[in-house]
């Protein structure tokens, strides 16, 4: 397939190799940023542009993979002049409909469900590719476009989708932002963060064969309040963490009570 992106982000970037590498050509990128679009664009031999106006009027699909709030506004922009033309975007907790703006009938969601990063290549064949479309032409366009580059192809409604984006917050977002918190504790004390990578791979790696709530260990789950007041306490100096302690302390045992 021919496809535009709009958008050279973390997403973009690497949603755009991996679809030139199998096989489709990137006709263009379009970013506001110049610099980011003609990065992008020759990573997959696209040409670049900061100017809607310069993209092409024709293409299989047009991918726009932004922030959030400028989905609307752009789509609106794309649509003069590219009547009948397919739009999707690679949001988790934007509704489909955001793109069914005047002069455009075939649009839907693309949206990979996994954490990106510019400089860090992933096996897309492994993401798990959630989609949704406007019409049946649509839906078969979408079907054979995350096909071609992951194993794990699923239909979503929108309304699903921003549950499902929600679990992706509390499971690699909130997540990391703990491993940061970890890192300064340790950073404190002379400590290097490598030090928690086995304890990270082990906990990551048990939730492949157990339910997350049975691999919980630690005092929370025990509720051993000697211990989780004494670390709160450890935690004086950083009242942020100390905060995210104490509701995870209690977020935790409170599930294990609910069981």
């Amino acid at each position: 397939m021919e496809i535009v992106f709009i958008g050279a982000g973390r997403l973009a970037t690497q949603l755009a190799q991996s679809l030139a590498e199998n096989g489709h050509r990137i006709m263009a990128v379009y970013s506001r940023t110049l610099a980011s679009a003609e990065t992008l664009a020759g990573l997959v031999g696209a040409s670049a542009t900061d100017e809607i106006a310069s993209l092409p009027t024709e293409a299989d699909a047009f991918i726009i993979a932004v922030k959030d709030g400028a989905i609307a506004t752009l789509v609106a922009q794309l649509a003069e002049g590219r009547a009948g033309q397919t739009f999707l975007h690679t949001a988790g907790s934007v509704p489909m409909q955001v793109l069914a703006v005047q002069g455009v009938s075939h649009y839907g969601v693309f949206y990979p469900m996994q954490t990106f990063s510019k400089e860090r290549r992933v096996d897309f064949s492994r993401i798990p590719v959630f989609i949704e479309g406007s019409d049946a032409a649509t839906l078969d366009l979408l079907r054979t476009l995350a096909a071609s580059v992951s194993r794990q192809v699923t239909e979503l409604s929108s309304e699903a989708r921003r549950h499902l984006h929600l679990a992706a917050v509390f499971a690699s977002n909130f997540t990391n932002h703990c491993y940061a918190l970890a890192a300064e504790v340790l950073s404190r004390h002379g400590l290097p963060f490598s030090v928690m990578l086995p304890l990270i791979d082990e906990t990551a790696a048990k939730v492949h064969d157990m339910l997350p709530a049975d691999a919980q260990t630690g005092p929370a789950v025990r509720y051993d309040t000697q211990v989780i007041e004494a670390q709160s306490q450890l935690l004086a100096a950083l009242p942020q963490a100390r905060e995210v302690y104490d509701v995870m302390s209690k977020s935790i045992h409170g599930l294990r009570v609910e069981r």
